[in-house]
């Protein structure tokens, strides 16, 4: 079929192939490769957060020591995003893109083997580098191996893997640290990222140079803009742990983002080459895109971290059931994303991500209404109806951010479309963490002063509770005490339910933010965006 397979990217459109060529391969073994490389690289934001009580005990360190192995992993996951647009320019994207895979499958080997805390951190830092690379040129590579007209579709599988990874993390590292090792986190990465490797290094067809691209690099830019993401991670991942603003390592961390950010637009709207393009993020098809997808990463992350917590602090569920409360929603999500690979090329991606908005807050509002007798499939369907309205935000949004990009900032776009999902998950889990800790006190304090002597029914309850326990055989003085605890218990349970309550209201907010932003976008040529530009 033409244009469905992958050829060398320099090729005159409708040049035979030279004599002894070799055969062009199936697009959709690219696709698959691509995307199992990105799922592992997702994946391992989120597969270290269930074990980090296991690092903190084998390696014999405090939780909060154990906590930096997340944090080094998503600055320097966020410093490389910005570097690889030109580094990707530089190499090749096949050659760029094989170095990060062999990085991070190498530096995960060695996580796993791993002899103490700052050997851990070094490794993770290794492996973020890489991983930062390794997404948005997955991106550019799918979108150089379709045609326009396919390009939905293959989207639809790179989604998945973004999507679902996140989902799958938790779940899949909890159930390794129970009964294997915490090492084996990082250690599955190893033999599917050499096979994955070695499948891309002989079918991907490799770049031809092209000296017209080789753009100068923005030292100074992407010092500012590394420093200004880096120092932002570091705020939302420690802020809260830290006490925020009373905290001196938080207050310094927070002037270096700020300084770093006040220098960065000036000298990158300067810049003939510059390492962000800043025009194209304050335009308003692109800067509405990138304000969707860090919503979105806000409520995937945030939802993906948190209705596992609830339903194991608050409903007594293991770590395998918490996970099967989300898998629901990752089989819809995978079934979603194909259909709506196939529909995005019949209507206008504004209409798709408003519906998809749209979902996600119903979902979110059926999460506020929470009490301790929901049951399984009630918070199942919850997470099922986001998982139709993430596939209806995220594969348009792609297409939409895309529209009106010239060829040599595609990289580019695709890096911060995806710089903005990680950011927006840190910003996500950093505003739900601050909301459920500070309502949850807000809560007690309230509910405790219906606590006193005086209040008839507070009486009636604790002689109630205190008749129901000396029915248990125990004296007098045992049955009231167990009273007032059990009394007790049961204010921190209702505090913590609303608190959750109140979490699932500002994510419901920020999915409905999302509806006039996407009223905002232009329409767009159907039928797929431009093509990176060929290397």
């Amino acid at each position: 079929m033409a244009g469905a397979r992958v050829t060398d990217a320099a090729a005159p459109a409708g040049a035979a192939p030279a004599a002894g060529a070799r055969a062009p391969t199936n697009p959709w073994i690219i696709a698959v490769l691509v995307a199992l490389a990105a799922f592992m690289e997702v994946l391992d934001t989120t597969i270290a957060n269930v074990v980090l009580p296991y690092i903190a005990g084998g390696m014999g360190v405090s939780s909060d020591e154990a906590s930096w192995v997340v944090t080094s992993y998503l600055v320097s996951n966020a410093i490389s995003l910005t570097a690889s647009p030109f580094l990707a320019r530089l190499f090749g994207r096949k050659t760029f893109f094989l170095i990060c895979l062999g990085l991070f499958s190498v530096s995960s080997i060695l996580c796993a083997q791993a002899w103490n805390l700052n050997s851990l951190l070094l490794f993770r830092i290794l492996q973020g580098l890489a991983g930062g690379g390794m997404v948005p040129v997955s991106q550019s590579i799918l979108a150089d191996a379709f045609p326009p007209q396919k390009r939905g579709q293959a989207f639809a599988l790179f989604g998945v893997a973004v999507v679902v990874a996140p989902v799958v993390g938790p779940t899949l590292g909890g159930y390794l640290a129970d009964n294997f090792t915490w090492r084996w986190c990082f250690l599955i990465n190893g033999p599917v990222g050499l096979a994955t490797i070695a499948l891309i290094s002989v079918l991907l067809p490799a770049d031809k140079p092209n000296p017209e691209k080789q753009a100068r690099f923005d030292v100074i830019g992407f010092l500012l803009v590394a420093t200004f993401l880096g120092a932002l991670e570091v705020v939302l991942d420690r802020g809260l742990e830290d006490d925020w603003f009373g905290s001196g390592f938080i207050v310094t961390f927070t002037v270096i983002c700020a300084l770093a950010f006040v220098l960065m637009i000036p000298w990158e709207l300067s810049r003939k080459d510059p390492m962000i393009d800043m025009r194209m993020v304050g335009s308003r098809q692109f800067g509405a895109c990138f304000l969707v997808m860090g919503a979105t990463g806000a409520i995937l992350y945030a939802t993906t971290q948190f209705l596992p917590l609830m339903v194991q602090t608050n409903f007594g569920y293991t770590a395998t059931w918490a996970g099967l409360v989300l898998s629901p929603g990752g089989l819809v999500t995978m079934v979603m994303m194909f259909i709506v690979g196939q529909v995005s090329t019949r209507i206008q991606p504004k209409y798709l991500i408003m519906t998809g908005a749209i979902f996600a807050a119903i979902s979110m509002y059926q999460l506020t209404n929470v009490y301790g007798d929901l049951d399984f499939w009630t918070l199942a369907r919850t997470r099922m109806a986001l998982g139709v309205g993430l596939p209806l935000i995220f594969i348009p949004i792609i297409a939409a951010s895309y529209d009106g990009i010239p060829p040599n900032r595609v990289d580019m776009a695709s890096a911060l479309i995806n710089a903005a999902r990680n950011t927006g998950g840190s910003i996500g889990v950093s505003i739900a963490s601050n909301v459920l800790t500070h309502r949850e006190q807000f809560h007690q304090s309230r509910l405790i002063e219906h606590i006193s002597p005086s209040n008839p029914q507070y009486q009636n309850t604790l002689q109630q509770v205190t008749h129901y326990f000396a029915l248990q055989g125990f004296s007098p003085g045992d049955a009231q005490a167990r009273a007032t605890a059990w009394i007790g218990q049961q204010v921190q349970n209702q505090s913590a339910f609303l608190s959750y309550m109140d979490v699932f209201w500002v994510l419901m907010l920020l999915s409905l933010a999302a509806v006039p932003l996407a009223m905002s976008l232009r329409k767009v040529k159907l039928g797929g965006g431009p093509a990176p530009a060929a290397h």
